[in-house]
C-alpha cells in the first residue's frame, strides 16, 4: 500500500546540513584523467522530524556539497516519532545494506555509527539503538536507513488499519 506523500517545502523549515562523505572520483578520458568530487549530504530539521539526503558532483568540494544540499532539499520526508525515539523496531534494506532501528529509553542517546548517526541526528531522534548490517557503503546505508524510516507507523495509523481506537491498542 504505497502512500502518496506531498512534496515538503524546504523553505518552511530550519534545515541543518551534514556532510556524510566526500569521495574523489576520476573519469579516464582520451586526454588523461578528469578528477571531480562526489559529496553525500543529509539535511534535516530536528524540531519538525523532517529529513532528506542527496548527492552532488563537481570539480571542487564546496560546489559538490552545495549540489548535494540542493538535491537533499528536493526529497525531504517527514518521519513518525514518539517523543524522542522511534515508535517500534524496524529493519530497512537497500542493496546488500540493512539498518535495524530499535526504540530506546530516555537518556540512551543516539547509538549509531557514521551515516546512520547523521540521519538520526538530522531527523531529531534523540534516543535510538541502531545496527548496520551488511555493506558499509555510505550511499546504501543511508538509503537503507530511509527505507526503515519510511516503514515507521504512528499509533493512529495502526489503529485505523485495525479498525480500533488508539486506547484499545
Amino acid at each position: 500500500m504505497p502512500r502518496v506523500t506531498k512534496k515538503l517545502d524546504a523553505g518552511a523549515y530550519q534545515l541543518k546540513d551534514q556532510v556524510v562523505s566526500i569521495n574523489r572520483v576520476t573519469k579516464v578520458v582520451k586526454g588523461g584523467k578528469n578528477m571531480s568530487f562526489a559529496a553525500l549530504v543529509v539535511v534535516g530539521d530536528p524540531t519538525a522530524a523532517v529529513v532528506g539526503f542527496g548527492s552532488g558532483k563537481a570539480k571542487e568540494v564546496p560546489q559538490a556539497i552545495r549540489k548535494g544540499i540542493e538535491s537533499a532539499k528536493k526529497n525531504l520526508m517527514r518521519i513518525n516519532l514518539t517523543q524522542t525515539t522511534v515508535p517500534h523496531t524496524v529493519l530497512g534494506r537497500f542493496g546488500s545494506g540493512m539498518v535495524l532501528l530499535k526504540p530506546a529509553p530516555e537518556g540512551t542517546g543516539v547509538i549509531a555509527g557514521g551515516a546512520v548517526r547523521a540521519v538520526m541526528t538530522s531527523a531529531g531522534v534523540q534516543n535510538v539503538l541502531t545496527k548496520s548490517i551488511g555493506t558499509n557503503n555510505p550511499h546504501n546505508v543511508i538509503k537503507a536507513t530511509f527505507e526503515a524510516l519510511k516503514k515507521l507507523k504512528n499509533r493512529e495509523d495502526v489503529a485505523t488499519l485495525r479498525g480500533k481506537t488508539v486506547e484499545e491498542l
